[in-house]
């Protein structure tokens, strides 16, 4: 099967911060190629310079895809900033995107900034920019606003494995916020190229973002969206096999709608 999947995190994550979920794609997707690339200044990329903008992010990461040796066209599945890089990607170069799945997508001009980042929020986020140096509280408020799922007994070890990952890679203040403005500065396109499927996923159970993001974008867009009823933002943590089986599944109906308009017949005139 010749399919690569590549896959993004957002702001200040990286490709471990996706914990089982590549290997679960790999087992249900058998001979595919599952990609995990981190954008400049975070996890193997931290010494570099992140880019303020993300059509800049798209050019890097389409380097070190070069520099793999794996060639167009990719399925991408982007969480959070790497929504707005593949939202880029695809908007630029259409023919190097087979397929895009957005998870709990916002946009800068569809939505309001109280739906775009909850109002119930605002507190919790204050006093995490205020932890300074407290690695395991900066990321057990992240893994809190962000998933409903994870088993109270498990939170503690993400956690821990996650200020690991910020210990031995970590994110500079001044990357954090040179992606801050990248995405800050970002605007998604009003139409998207009809030639590349889009399919948005989200947790109704969102508190981060409001799940009305998504319903936006889906209209605004005419893309389909696939709603999990109890998980948080962070879907591939929340519901990681569900999300495998949504993403999959959908891309497995394009093929079965190509191959069923290749096989109809031209009716002579």
């Amino acid at each position: 099967m010749n399919e690569t999947w590549v896959l993004l995190r957002g702001l200040v994550r990286e490709a471990r911060h996706w914990e089982g979920f590549p290997d679960m794609l790999r087992a249900s997707r058998p001979g595919a190629r599952v990609e995990t690339l981190d954008l400049p200044g975070n996890g193997d990329q931290y010494l570099s310079d992140s880019p303020t903008s993300v059509s800049d992010m798209v050019d890097a990461l389409r380097e070190q895809l070069g520099s793999r040796g794996l060639k167009p066209p990719y399925h991408v599945m982007a969480l959070s900033l790497g929504g707005m890089v593949a939202l880029n990607w695809l908007q630029r170069f259409p023919d190097e995107v087979a397929a895009a799945v957005l998870i709990n997508t916002s946009a800068s001009g569809f939505n309001p900034f109280w739906q775009r980042l909850r109002p119930v929020n605002y507190g919790p986020l204050l006093r995490f920019a205020l932890y300074g140096r407290d690695i395991y509280a900066r990321e057990h408020t992240i893994l809190r606003l962000t998933t409903n799922m994870v088993p109270s007994a498990e939170m503690s070890a993400v956690a821990s494995r996650w200020a690991a990952y910020a210990a031995s890679h970590p994110t500079s203040r001044r990357n954090a916020l040179r992606q801050l403005w990248a995405a800050i500065r970002f605007r998604a396109p009003t139409q998207l190229p009809a030639t590349t499927p889009v399919l948005l996923v989200n947790g109704a159970a969102d508190t981060l973002v409001h799940p009305l993001c998504s319903v936006t974008l889906a209209g605004a867009w005419r893309c389909p969206l696939r709603v999990h009823p109890h998980a948080g933002h962070d879907l591939p943590l929340d519901a990681p096999r569900w999300l495998a089986e949504t993403a999959l599944n959908w891309v497995d109906s394009l093929a079965s709608s190509r191959s069923a308009v290749a096989a109809d017949p031209v009716p002579a005139n």
